[in-house]
């Protein structure tokens, strides 16, 4: 059968149609860029790393986005972002460095400035204003300082510096392992243990209780004071801690006790513990999130190798275990998950940081149930050792979040 022209024209044009249909239903939009620092991208010598991803809007599989940038320093730790997501921040323990970094539209990371701390950072945090950045440090003794941040989040000089240690253990030696603030910019808390009083392998000169929960109230100025009570007893080797966005509750993950401890916040900035808790964990719980709405709770547990799920009862904060198809409260991740996040976009992905499969683990979350299923092709390759990501979202899309 012959066609006129007229009628090839038309038919390369309809098929030119279909195919442009079908490879836009397939294109990939990018929701969130997802941050992995890494002690060496490929190739590289072991200095600090952080590698860029895209988050895809449909499936929360991730793909390479912007390749590499050095951290600034070696051993990166942890990371915090602003509120705005244009500035994010870096902590360098090997080389006893913060680095600020911006963000870029299409997920670009540039180095802007850093700061040296005296001793090794552990965790940083910034206040939901923006105001300020927190930086717990140390390995042999334990601080919280604070540095204000200018409008376009260069760190300034630092205004505030506390020593954190136990008033009647005054010669113990405190290890930070984490710091959060609250949505409200009132108050900041940071978890450590006692290391004289729980040295596994080693050991110890103190019948003071391991775990600890100092808090602070943020004042003028930025000043800080103790909250009242202060420090919180919170079990034996508290590695990571997280508020909800209402700043009604805080939670601390126990990695030598395998749970989770709940705290309600009083209007003082004061800890009271939950009264049916501890909640169990997987084993050796290393870090926690929150969801956006303050819906849902998600702790990686790093021996093994497993994510723990958890809804909030709204009244009261207690958690109680998400339980998957499997009849199982636990979600299976590579090898040893040391952190873990949540995209801020959709509310709708949860990543964990695996340090010894070098990769990331990525899991789709039921807004309706908060119950987990991985994501395409997970895990994700990354470089050597991730320790730190974090998300931010692409473009103009709106976030999830609850007013407090």
């Amino acid at each position: 059968m012959k066609f006129s022209k007229l009628s090839q024209l038309l038919l390369v044009s309809a098929i030119g149609l279909v195919v442009a249909t079908l490879m836009t239903a397939c294109q990939l939009v990018t929701i969130d860029y997802l941050f992995v620092a890494t002690s060496g991208g490929t190739g590289s010598s072991g200095s600090g790393q952080i590698e860029s991803f895209a988050v895809d809007s449909q499936s929360g599989a991730l793909r390479q986005a912007g390749g590499f940038t050095a951290s600034g320093g070696s051993n990166p730790v942890s990371m915090a972002v602003t509120s705005n997501y244009y500035s994010l921040y870096v902590a360098n323990q090997g080389s006893n460095t913060v680095v600020h970094f911006g963000v870029a539209d299409n997920g670009r990371l540039s180095n802007l400035d850093t700061i040296t701390t005296a001793t090794p950072p552990v965790a940083v945090a910034v206040s939901k204003n923006n105001k300020y950045l927190y930086v717990v440090s140390g390995s042999n003794s334990a601080t919280l300082s604070e540095y204000p941040l200018d409008t376009n989040g260069k760190i300034g000089a630092m205004v505030t510096q506390v020593s954190l240690s136990l008033p009647a253990y005054s010669g113990d030696t405190v290890v930070p392992t984490g710091v959060t603030v609250l949505a409200n910019n009132n108050d900041v808390y940071v978890s450590a243990y006692d290391r004289s009083a729980y040295n596994p392998g080693g050991a110890t000169s103190s019948s003071a209780n391991p775990g600890w929960v100092f808090g602070y109230g943020v004042g003028s100025g930025g000043a800080l004071t103790p909250a009242p009570g202060s420090p919180y007893i919170a079990g034996v080797k508290p590695s990571a801690l997280a508020a909800d966005p209402t700043n009604r509750f805080v939670y601390v993950t126990d990695f030598a006790s395998n749970q989770m401890i709940g705290y309600t916040i009083q209007s003082s900035g004061a800890l009271n513990f939950m009264v049916n808790g501890p909640f169990k964990t997987g084993n050796e719980p290393t870090d926690i999130v929150v969801d956006p709405r303050g819906i849902y709770i998600y702790v990686s547990n790093e021996l093994d190798s497993s994510v723990t799920g958890y809804t909030i009862s709204l009244p009261t904060g207690t958690p109680s275990a998400l339980v998957n198809s499997n009849a199982s409260a636990l979600y299976q991740t590579d090898t040893q998950p040391v952190a873990i996040t949540l995209d801020p976009a959709l509310g709708r992905f949860v990543y964990t940081a695996n340090i010894l499969g070098n990769s990331v683990s990525g899991f789709r979350l039921n807004p309706d149930t908060g119950v987990l299923v991985t994501t395409q092709a997970t895990p994700y390759p990354t470089g050597v050792k991730p320790a730190a990501l974090i998300a931010v979202p692409h473009g103009n899309h709106s976030t999830q979040a609850v007013a407090p």
